[in-house]
Parts: structure tokens; C-alpha cells; sequence
């Protein structure tokens, strides 16, 4: 039987960096762009910003838990 490494080869190394690239680029994109708009936001508008980052992250939360749970306990059929 042949011996599995822990090591990443050439292929998953040009992917990880790939994507990381992706990521910042993304990222310094998007500070761009913040910075770029003059208006500025009500108390409301950063509110409702922030319920909807709580809302999606309990969702998603949520969602996982419950792939882990039925997993675990033998759901998946």
C-alpha cells in the first residue's frame, strides 16, 4: 500500500498562491473603491449593514452546524 505525504505538490502550491493573489487583488480593489465614494452612510444604513452581516453569518453558522451534526450522528442518506 502506498504511503500518503502531508506534503503539497507543485500543482497545489500554484493554486494556494493563486488564489491568494486573487484574494489581495480583491481586497486592494475593493478599499479602492471604498474610498473612492464621497457619500456617507446614516446610523440606519450601518445598522441594517450590520444585521445583515449577523443574519448571513448565523445562516451560515447554522448551516454548518447542521452538515457536522447529521454527519456525525449518521444522517446522510
Amino acid at each position: 500500500m502506498k504511503q500518503s505525504s502531508n506534503r503539497l505538490s507543485a500543482g497545489g502550491w500554484l493554486i494556494i498562491i493563486v488564489l491568494v493573489t486573487l484574494l489581495v487583488a480583491s481586497a486592494v480593489y475593493a478599499v479602492h473603491i471604498w474610498n473612492s465614494v464621497s457619500t456617507a452612510m446614516s446610523g440606519w444604513g450601518w445598522g441594517m449593514l450590520l444585521l445583515g452581516v449577523v443574519i448571513t453569518t448565523a445562516l451560515g453558522v447554522g448551516l454548518m452546524f447542521l452538515v457536522f451534526y447529521s454527519a456525525r450522528h449518521d444522517m446522510d442518506r
